[in-house]
This record gives C-alpha cells, structure tokens and sequence, in this order.
C-alpha cells in the first residue's frame, strides 16, 4: 500500500513531535540535577488504605486483608524511613477495629505501636464519617448503644489516643529531623490549620522545604496560608487517582506542589484519570492497566526533593521519580511546560512491530465453548466484527515511561482517518509487572474503520503528559 499516496505520512507521521531524548538518567530531572550523598530526611506516605472488618461476624480481614498495606510499611523499614505519613481513610466503614487493624499491622512490622517512624497521620472521610456509609454498621450492631463503642467518631481522640498511644490534635504539628510537617484531620474546621500555618514563624531561615497534610485537596484559603511561607509541599488523598499520572503533580500559583496521593487498598482502586491531558480521543482499556497499590517514598536533600513512586501489591517503580529542586524558581519545576522537558518521550525499540488481524469473536473451540476472542487471517476479515490491533510494549526509551497509544488509521480516502487511543497495558502497575509482556490489546469495530479495503494504520505511543514518540507503521489489506 502506498502510504505517500494517501498523505498518511505527510499527515499523521510527519506532525509528531520526536524531540530529544534523556538517555541514561536515574530519574527525570532538569539536566544537570542530581542529589549527591544520603538524604536528610525519608518518609513514606500513603493514603487510602480502607481495610474493613469482615460483613460476617466480628473478626476482620476477610476479603479487605492488609497485606498491602504491610507491604508497604515492609519496604518503608527496609528504606529506613524517619516517617510514615497517611493522608486518611484508614477505616472503611469509620470502626474502631478497622483501626485497630491497622494499629497492629504497624505492629507486626515495626515491633510495637509506639515504636518505629514517626507517625503523621490524618483521618479521612471514611475515619470520621464512616458509620454514616450505608447502612452497614447500623445493621451490625442494631442497637445504638452498642453502635456508639463501635464507631470512632463517637469519641475520635479517645479512640485515637488508645489505639495510637499519641494525643489526637485537630491540627498538628511535627517535627522531624529538623523538616516541618502540619496535618489537618477530616472534618476540622480550616481556620483552624490556616491559624496554624500563619502562626507559624520559622526560626533558621534556611528556607527547607516543609509539609502539609489533609484528606482532600486544600482549599483556596489553605494554599494561600501554605505559600505565606516559602518551600510549602502539600499531600492529599480521597480521589484514587494513580501517580503512574504525571498530571497528578498540581501546581498553585506558580510555586506550591500539591501531590496526589494514590490508594494503597485492598481492591486496588487507583484510578487513572485526566484523559483529555494527553490525546484528543477517548482512552479506552482502563480494565488492563493493573489494580495497584500505591504511595511514595520521599527523599530530601539540601538541593532537591525527590518523590518515587512505588506499587506495593507486586512492587516495582512507576516510572521515573519526580525530581523538584529547591530554591525559587521561575517557572517552578513542576510546571507542565518544565516537567514535559524532563519526561522524554517514550520510544518503541529497534524494530518493533504491530500485529494486525481480524478479531473473531466467539469462537468455539474444540469442546464447544467459547474462547476470548482470537485473530483470523484476513480472508475471514468481511465477516467479523472488529480490526484487532496488538501493540508491542514502548519500552524502548528507560527514562520516558508509555502510558497510552494514540492510533490513526487511514484508508484508501486520505480525507477519511480514524483516531484511536488506548491505555498502555500494565501502566497502573510497576515496571516489569504489566500483564502479557506490556502487549496491548485495541479492537476497532469494523463499522468505524474508514471506507475501503485496505488501511494504513500509525500507532505512537504517549507519556501521561501527552508527549510522543516515534510511531510503528503498518498496512492491512481486506
């Protein structure tokens, strides 16, 4: 087939953006950052951990284990963490033994509850309001008496002190190793940590970075008293949304990083969100990108912030750390615009190639039943359903991870092209975890393909920041 002829490659191949690539780096950063020597400070942070005691009876465990949630707290300890910091929802259903829960698994890993880290915990919606979800507590324990020693929230800082062995404070503040931490737990009124903030006078003047905790993202009114003060980072949860996401590092008037904080539940709810971010179609596969378990492990220097994204069900990074030196910058390194420069573009390797076939679906198979769908060779093409297209995994740039596929397909009309997108297998999970070898898998029904019998067919892959790579060609005749 004649991709001149059909302008495909003037059009579609020639409009992308191959620009340069970051080879060799340990982590994406501006060119010439890297930390030297040991941090001065390690913490892990994680939120949305959500275990809940079983529906039947009073033990707990039973399909919301805390495995991940120990796993996460295992690798904190073996990278020697000062702190741990949890942005809520601990308690799914806001119990007092979904707590405890997870007072003991801290337990377990650290040899007691009041030892180990530094805690700098928040309570979440589901902490103090849990009881209110449902109706499931009020079934459980029907009679309100008993509800009531059942449910946090009915006397959270007596809870809290007894499970946690700390004072419960609305707002707190700590101090570790010589960095600033503030939390404001779910439900406290905000004034209470804006006073909090503007009170705050720090006394060196070195102008370290320090850190701010809450559920949900802080409100105009708290970013304003956080960026009172110079180095502000802030932490939140409740969305689900995965750090595998570059967009899921916010920026606020030009200078203060607010970073989402991804779940670390049972169920593997990190959901991929911001589509519109990085390609102009709809992405489609959000049921093959991985249920993953998420958090960082934050390192800090005295000339930079480094944040690592982790999955903690079966391990691994996410892709390159994000990297924020310090001092004022203009623009911040957290600006979209600086942030693309250091992402690189994610690259097929050296010869990579796109399987393209006609999908059949139902197919019976030797004992009569039916089997996932399968590809036929092209002469069974007029009479399936869909065009099925088997991406190899961009793997082909270390430093520039693939997080989706933007396919176009033109047919023998150069006027007529199909634009497709598609989210990389596996890329919710850790690197070398994606399912299939990172092979993934887009179906085209035949009544969108565009008219004739024969497609040329570009498929490039994406970061989450929408940069490109070079695209695979291929052609396919009906």
């Amino acid at each position: 087939m004649d991709f001149t002829r059909l302008g495909f490659i003037q059009g579609a191949l020639a409009s992308l953006s191959f620009g340069t690539l970051f080879g060799g780096r340990l982590f994406a950063a501006p060119p010439g950052w890297k930390h030297g020597g040991k941090p001065n400070l390690v913490f892990g942070v994680l939120a949305d951990t959500h275990l809940r005691t079983s529906v039947k009876g009073n033990g707990h465990g039973a399909n919301w284990p805390d495995k991940h949630l120990v796993a996460a707290l295992e690798h904190f300890r073996a990278q020697d963490v000062d702190a741990v910091a949890h942005c809520g929802d601990m308690a799914h259903r806001g119990q007092v033994r979904e707590m405890e829960f997870h007072a003991e698994a801290w337990s377990r890993v650290f040899g007691g509850v009041a030892k180990g880290p530094v805690r700098l915990f928040v309570t979440g919606n589901h902490d103090a309001d849990g009881a209110t979800y449902g109706d499931f507590v009020e079934k459980r324990y029907p009679d309100p008496a008993e509800r009531a020693k059942h449910v946090l929230a009915t006397d959270m800082a007596a809870n809290w002190e007894r499970i946690w062995g700390e004072k419960y404070e609305p707002v707190w503040h700590k101090e570790v190793k010589g960095y600033h931490f503030f939390g404001r737990h779910w439900g406290v009124d905000e004034q209470e940590a804006i006073r909090a903030l503007n009170d705050w006078k720090p006394g060196d003047g070195t102008g370290r970075p320090f850190f701010y905790l809450q559920h949900r993202r802080p409100s105009g009114a708290v970013r304003s008293a956080l960026m009172r003060h110079e180095g502000a980072v802030a932490f939140f949860g409740h969305n689900h949304w995965s750090i595998a996401n570059w967009n899921m590092a916010y920026l606020y008037g030009g200078r203060l990083p607010v970073l989402e904080c991804a779940s670390c539940e049972p169920r593997g709810c990190s959901i991929l969100a911001g589509s519109t971010w990085i390609t102009k179609a709809e992405l489609e596969g959000q049921e093959n990108v991985g249920s993953a378990r998420q958090g960082y492990v934050v390192r800090v220097y005295d000339d930079m912030v480094v944040f690592e994204r982790r999955e903690f069900g079966e391990g691994g990074l996410l892709g390159a750390d994000w990297v924020m030196p310090l001092g004022k910058r203009n623009p911040h390194p957290f600006a979209r615009d600086e942030l693309k420069k250091v992402i690189g573009e994610p690259q097929f390797r050296k010869g990579a190639k796109l399987e393209v076939g006609w999908a059949m679906k139902g197919a019976k198979t030797t004992n009569g039943t039916k089997e996932t769908p399968s590809v036929s060779d092209a002469a069974s093409g007029p009479s399936v359903p869909s065009l099925r297209l088997k991406i190899p995994l961009a793997d082909g740039n270390h430093d520039s991870r693939v997080y989706a596929y933007e396919v176009e397909v033109a047919g023998e009309n150069a006027g007529k092209k199909l634009l497709k997108a598609v989210y990389a297998a596996g890329c919710n999970m850790g690197i070398g975890h994606e399912p299939n070898k990172g092979v993934t898998t887009l179906e085209i029904p035949k009544s969108e393909l565009p008219p004739g019998k024969a497609f040329a067919i570009a498929v490039r892959p994406l970061s989450s920041l929408g940069t490109s790579g070079k695209p695979i060609v291929s052609e396919f005749k009906v």
